[in-house]
């Protein structure tokens, strides 16, 4: 709970207290308010409290802190206005609320009270992802600054930008991203010649491109999202010879993209999508070797050439160019980047370590200190460049070393950008001469990198460190630390009795805390993630991103009724857009519909792992502020029921339903036979197959599904869930869920493709429909025309065929069931039997060719997983006992 600083004049005492310093920083089960007395800590110097709970108002006493020279609270959940009175801190340097609950306007000087204008020595302004609304003062930009940063993405601003910033020409960092700013941008905007990064993205900014010729050390810019006036590519694209990161999507940019763009000797990333571009794409000139993507999505572009040699990912799709011939060209499709993962750092040979203990880059099992830095701002787009992690790696280390922390190594994650646009490193920071950290160490390491005082500036901007709890702490101190222990003691003596009294209030709230954190760790299977991700009982979780509340509250503009596009017994589903640009389907459970977070976890880690082309992809999840929510793939055509009942319905023709099935078949067949152990869905519906704009089908909505445990006995014994209608009477009956469950499931499904009709209807099951139609008959197929689809043409190649598949998947015993790679195969055979060209219909061949098995799957849990009931369950769901 508090810093630690190297006494050079006692060299038998590593650490001594400085009570000039107050580290309160990642203490996740710390809450509370923060006190008004506070302010009588006259000596303070240094006042963190990041990644805490604390919430409430800041209070005003804060402002008596005359020696403070830096104050952060960012990531808390501090609320109300700034208080004016930080304006009395005439020798604070950095200033950091960002990510709390901050609202009112930015506070300014006026008579006998304080402001943030009055902050004329303080260079960092970091008042991000908060609440804060009306205009950017001008006052706060008057010559006499020193500031180098203003931070003051995603708030509620409005208004337009101040002329007054172009004063200030020490800046270097501007981000105000995420507001509602309007009018033009101010002319004098170039004076800035000192600024490296600009973020004026996600406004309702107008007029005029702004000019930005002459700032020459610019290398991030991104002006996204905004209303500008129309307008040609501006003579500055070509003459920045800094920039890295050119972000200009819905921008009213027109005409042809200037070839000398791509001739930049630094530039790493270009987005021009969802603009009016036309004629040719020429990225010939590229020479630099730096150069990852080239986005031109939704544009008018007829033409591309291609630079020879160039690696850059070039995306044209939705552009004219896509129409036709070049259709399958590998730049008329969107491109995914890879997920992150730990850099390989050592040529360790195999080596196991025990529990919870990592193998380090030095190859020595310990147990690391993790943590994520939170980099506001970037020089860099290209984050397949492991130069920079390198880079990133050695200035900490040698941060560790002249500090004299006991730090053996670091292991450095490749980056990821969040839905804010800040860019974040997770980092396993491992403990030298001994398996774990104590207490004094975890303390040092934190301080050390919120204070920041190393240069990494050449490639990072300014950041914060939050770290994870530490699972483990070395035993207490021997003996040799007694002497710091004295020094401690005096230094507490000397603090005097409101200090004391202060700490001791704040350490028995936080003991609570702990304890009621530890209960409730027990009852939730998702504090193993937090405490100890290396265990081998942690899923490893493979591109599913863990979004805070917030984030999702902002990317579906705070869960508008506009943004709905499904509803069900269990909530809403939500259209909404991440900060990479991409669309996603948000369901969000109500309150009254959560279930237990064992089941939540399953359908997180079972899809996480999952990766195939007729399964639908899961992109991230939120378990915060009592939500439950799983972040999809967006897939816009719904399901397979919405497009045979509604009004879709006449372009589901027979071929079309035929591919829809081998789409559906492949999904499913995959999870039976690739996965391992196998997966059983337990749902499969038409409601729970989705079409993408190609209509093509995804299997969705895993929240019922197992792990099939036992794989001798061939099924798992479990309690029976699924959907009425849809459920294997043999399962029902025994309770043993086997793959043929399915199986009966998606026959089912075949027999609505080849109706219509829903799965029961006035109190007949489609089943004994068909049954019925077809007995009494030489030709048990010959009276099928009265139960198709009056859609459907009668004269169906196939559909005999077609038919008693689905009638074998339905069989009532499950050993006379099909596998689905069988119906696959079958499914194939009709195809082809219909005059379809496979390659043509889905660019596969064969069940087999189709799967993507790059990794298989592993169950998480020792033994049988518990059952697993799905907050997206429709209102059919039932269980029986």
């Amino acid at each position: 709970m508090y810093s630690f600083r190297r006494n050079e004049r006692d060299q038998h005492s590593p650490y001594l207290l400085k009570f000039s310093c107050r580290d309160l920083s990642n203490n996740k089960g710390l809450t509370g308010t923060l006190p008004q007395s506070i302010g009588n800590l006259t000596n303070l110097s240094t006042l963190m409290l990041i990644g805490c709970s604390f919430f409430g108002l800041i209070p005003d006493s804060i402002g008596s802190l005359q020696q403070l020279t830096y104050l952060s609270l960012n990531s808390n959940n501090f609320s109300g206005p700034i208080p004016n009175s930080i304006g009395n801190l005439n020798n604070l340097v950095w200033l950091d609320v960002t990510a709390n609950q901050l609202n009112g306007t930015i506070p300014i000087s006026k008579g006998t009270t304080p402001g943030l204008d009055m902050l004329v020595t303080t260079k960092h302004f970091h008042l991000g992802q908060n609440q804060l609304v009306g205009s950017i003062p001008s006052q706060l930009f008057n010559p006499n600054m020193q500031m180098i940063h203003v931070i003051l993405d995603n708030n509620l601003l409005t208004d337009s930008i101040p002329s007054a910033m172009g004063n200030v020409q020490t800046l270097e960092v501007v981000r105000l991203n995420g507001n509602s700013l309007s009018g033009s941008v101010p002319l004098n905007l170039n004076n800035l010649t000192s600024l490296s990064e600009l973020y004026l993205a996600n406004n309702n900014l107008n007029g005029a491109l702004p000019n930005l010729t002459g700032m020459d050390l610019l290398n991030y810019v991104d002006m996204s999202n905004n209303s500008f006036n129309a307008s040609s590519a501006p003579p500055w694209f070509t003459s920045l010879q800094s920039l890295t990161t050119l972000m200009m999507e819905r921008t009213q940019l027109q005409g042809q993209i200037p070839v000398n763009l791509f001739s930049l000797p630094q530039l790493q990333t270009v987005v021009l999508s969802n603009n009016q571009l036309d004629g040719t794409l020429n990225v010939a000139s590229t020479s630099n070797g730096e150069l990852t993507l080239v986005d031109c999505t939704n544009n008018l572009i007829t033409n591309y050439t291609k630079a020879t040699g160039s690696t850059a990912d070039v995306i044209l799709a939705s552009n004219p160019i896509c129409d036709g011939t070049n259709a399958s060209q590998s730049y008329c499709s969107a491109q995914n980047s890879n997920s992150s993962s730990f850099i390989p750092s050592n040529n360790c040979q195999t080596t196991v370590c025990s529990s919870n203990e990592v193998l380090s880059p030095n190859c020595k099992c310990a147990i690391p200190l993790t943590g994520t830095l939170h980099f506001i701002s970037s020089s860099f787009s290209n984050l397949e460049n492991s130069t920079y992690y390198k880079y990133l790696e050695i200035t900490l280390m040698s941060a560790f070393l002249s500090s004299h922390l006991p730090v053996d190594s670091i292991g450095v994650s490749y980056p990821t950008i969040d839905i804010d646009s800040y860019l974040q490193f997770t980092i396993q920071i491992f403990p030298s001469g001994q398996d774990e950290f104590n207490r004094t160490a975890v303390s040092g390491i934190g301080t050390l990198l919120n204070l920041q005082p190393f240069q990494i500036k050449d490639y990072f901007g300014p950041f914060f460190f939050i770290s994870e709890n530490y699972c483990c702490f070395a035993d207490a101190p021997s003996s040799t630390n007694k002497s710091s222990n004295a020094g401690i003691i005096a230094g507490a003596a000397v603090g005097g009795s409101v200090l004391v009294l202060l700490l001791i209030g704040v350490g028995i709230y936080a003991c609570r805390q702990k304890k009621r954190a530890e209960r409730t760790s027990e009852q939730n299977p998702f504090a193993s993630w937090e405490s100890n991700k290396t265990s081998g009982d942690v899923p490893q979780l493979k591109g599913a991103k863990l979004f805070s509340f917030e984030e999702l509250k902002k990317c579906t503009d705070n869960f508008s009724e506009a943004n709905v596009i499904g509803a069900g017994g269990y909530g809403k589903v939500y259209k909404g857009t991440i900060a990479s640009g991409q669309l996603v389907a948000i369901k969000r459970a109500q309150q009254g519909s959560l279930q237990g977070a064992l089941e939540f976890k399953t359908e997180i880690e079972l899809l996480s792992r999952i990766n195939h082309k007729n399964v639908v992809e899961l992109v991230g999840f939120c378990y915060d502020q009592g939500e439950q929510m799983l972040v999809y793939e967006y897939v816009p055509n719904g399901t397979l029921n919405e497009n045979l009942a509604g009004k879709e319905r006449k372009k589901m023709d027979w071929m079309r339903r035929l591919s829809v099935a081998l789409d559906s078949a492949r999904g499913l067949a995959y999870l039976h036979e690739l996965a391992n152990p196998p997966i059983i869905h337990r749902d499969i519906k038409s409601n729970n197959i989705l079409l993408d704009d190609q209509l093509t089908a995804k299997v969705a909505d895993f929240g019922l599904s197992k792990l099939r445990g036992d794989i001798e006995k061939g099924y798992v014994t479990t309690q029976v869930k699924g959907t009425l209608g849809y459920m294997d009477p043999e399962y029902y009956m025994t309770q043993q869920l086997t793959e043929k469950s399915d199986v009966y499931s998606f026959g089912v499904v075949l027999l609505e493709l080849v109706t219509g009709r829903a799965p029961i209807a006035r109190g007949k099951h489609i089943v004994r429909v068909v049954n019925e139609a077809m007995d009494g008959s030489e030709d048990p197929y010959s009276n099928l025309q009265e139960v198709l689809d009056p859609n459907l043409d009668r004269h169906l190649v196939g559909l005999e065929k077609f038919v008693e598949l689905a009638m074998s998947c339905v069989s009532d015993s499950g050993a006379e069931r099909p596998t689905m790679g069988g119906v696959v195969r079958e499914i194939e055979n009709i195809i082809q039997m219909a005059g379809m060209n496979l390659d043509k219909i889905k660019s596969a061949t064969t069940i087999t060719s189709d799967y993507e098995t790059e990794e298989s799957i592993q169950s998480p849990y020792g033994g049988e997983d518990p059952f697993h009931y799905s907050m997206g369950s429709l209102p059919f769901n039932v269980e029986t006992h």
